[in-house]
């Protein structure tokens, strides 16, 4: 029998393939990290620790990266046996709009542990704008209400135009600190922005109604407590507190299907 020796680039088609379409969608935040892995769907949901010798670490707080090995530490025990052996996945990341350069550069350094091909982040906002379908062409004020923390964020044409934050969350709320707390502190950025804002983007979003997700978008208390600060309609993503690496994996599905990947941020524009 004779052998038939297939074309050099026959041979290799499927090990680029399979490398390509390896990707990983990321949201590191200060109570949960959430993972979505390209073909299996969210792989992971669970809380935001690690460890070290005989104590419990907390790589993330109120949405900066405290300890850049311990997030690694964290990853690679979470994720490496969940991706293809010798995989170089395509990863994205959500990022907090302020302070966002400081995040996007650890998470960078922490995500190498899974040895990817190109890292990409995106604000957390515009993830979960893209997760909700809302349309971007039209101001939109997003409100996302997480453990720790609590970002206000106006986007214009899908870039971030103004943007605020406030270090209270849900995991924030006890006797002393009640629902009320996280509202007055939403509506107090919400005036902010209205202040400082010389064009009409914020009123136009307001009138629209904020976009609400984090899990505080879970407690009828809080989302109660805001429609009667803010005077306006509000709505909640669809299961928002995943709505952020949802968005980010619509990101990667859209990224991994056109090849370069230079590891860069498309262009978000700063915040005022």
């Amino acid at each position: 029998m004779t052998a038939v020796r297939l074309p050099a680039a026959s041979r290799r088609l499927p090990w680029p393939l399979s490398r390509h379409r390896c990707g990983v969608a990321l949201d590191i935040g200060s109570a949960r990290t959430r993972a979505w892995v390209a073909g299996r769907g969210l792989v992971l949901d669970v809380p935001t620790v690690t460890f070290a010798g005989a104590g419990a670490v907390y790589p993330v707080q109120r949405g900066r990266i405290v300890d850049t090995e311990g997030a690694a530490r964290m990853l690679g025990r979470l994720l490496a046996h969940r991706l293809p052996r010798f995989a170089r996945p395509l990863v994205v990341v959500t990022a907090p709009v302020l302070d966002g350069y400081a995040y996007r550069t650890q998470a960078r350094t922490a995500v190498q542990v899974l040895r990817p091909r190109g890292v990409l982040t995106v604000p957390s906002a515009r993830a979960v704008a893209l997760a909700a379908g809302a349309d971007l062409s039209r101001p939109l004020l997003v409100v996302d209400i997480g453990a720790r923390l609590t970002e206000v964020v106006l986007l214009a044409d899908g870039a971030v135009f103004d943007a605020r934050r406030a270090a209270l969350g849900t995991g924030d709320l006890d006797d002393a600190t009640g629902p009320a707390a996280i509202g007055e502190a939403v509506a107090g950025m919400a005036t902010s922005m209205l202040r400082q804002d010389r064009t009409s983007l914020t009123v136009e979003a307001l009138g629209r109604g904020p976009l609400l997700a984090g899990g505080g978008a879970l407690r009828p208390e809080i989302t109660c407590r805001l429609a009667d600060v803010l005077h306006t309609p509000l709505s909640a993503v669809p299961a928002p507190h995943t709505a952020a690496v949802r968005g980010a994996a619509q990101l990667l599905a859209a990224a991994d299907s056109h090849p370069p990947v230079t590891g860069t941020d498309p262009p978000a524009g700063p915040p005022r």
